[in-house]
């Protein structure tokens, strides 16, 4: 029987022969990634599912690991895995380049948090907690939160439950990134109130029209991160 991962796979991997010679870079890629819109959305930009984000405009080294994530085993996920196993590293950051230059879903903001969810989530934003080595996320994410080229993501545009999935995700150890792991000992550092007050704060935020991230940090990081290019 054939599954819909291997028709999503199948359509990834199809060489894009029937594509006109006059179409653009871009609307080939567009083409060969008509899997990748099923659950992402036409060029990545996820508007209504909560649990597949916008991938469009994430910074290109950043979207780049995650697939090698899902390639390697250290993000789980059935269908991504059986899409992304075939396919070759240079494949993969071609289409990290893709989505990196595309502009993101502008999603309307969800409604503000209860106001002690509110003080706690803007507490860890902005200071962090220094006894539990828990750093500010601004000084990993971006002053306004919108990521740091060439690797580190935005947080704006994301629903709550998406944030709150990962993050319990890291927690568990069900999500993995490259050692050392800095999200991993962030998160299981957190409790599910932090995590929870953290989600729908963020999830809250207006969503400008400048998406673009940092070019660069404004002081070092404060952890030693693996993957970071």
């Amino acid at each position: 029987m054939i599954t819909r991962s291997t028709l999503l796979l199948l359509v990834l991997c199809i060489p894009a022969i029937s594509v006109p010679a006059t179409a653009s870079p871009d609307q080939e890629m567009a083409d060969r990634l008509v899997a990748c819109a099923a659950c992402h959305g036409k060029a990545g930009r996820s508007a209504d599912e909560a649990y597949y984000p916008s991938i469009a405009g994430k910074p290109a080294g950043y979207l780049r690991s995650q697939l090698l994530h899902f390639k390697a085993g250290r993000r789980t996920h059935r269908i991504m895995a059986d899409m992304l196993t075939p396919l070759s590293d240079t494949y993969l950051e071609e289409i990290a380049a893709y989505y990196a230059v595309q502009a993101p879903a502008r999603r309307a903001k969800q409604a503000a948090p209860a106001s002690a969810h509110t003080e706690l989530a803007q507490q860890l934003i902005k200071k962090g907690d220094t006894e539990r080595n828990i750093p500010p996320c601004a000084t990993c994410h971006g002053k306004t939160l919108k990521g740091v080229a060439p690797a580190i993501p935005g947080l704006l545009g994301l629903r709550s439950e998406y944030l709150a999935a990962q993050l319990g995700a890291w927690r568990a150890g069900v999500r993995r990134a490259t050692e050392p792991d800095c999200m991993g000992e962030i998160a299981r550092a957190l409790s599910p109130e932090e995590i929870d007050a953290l989600s729908q704060w963020i999830a809250s935020r207006p969503y400008s029209t400048d998406h673009r991230p940092q070019t660069q940090h404004e002081q070092p990081l404060p952890m030693n991160c693996g993957g970071l290019e």
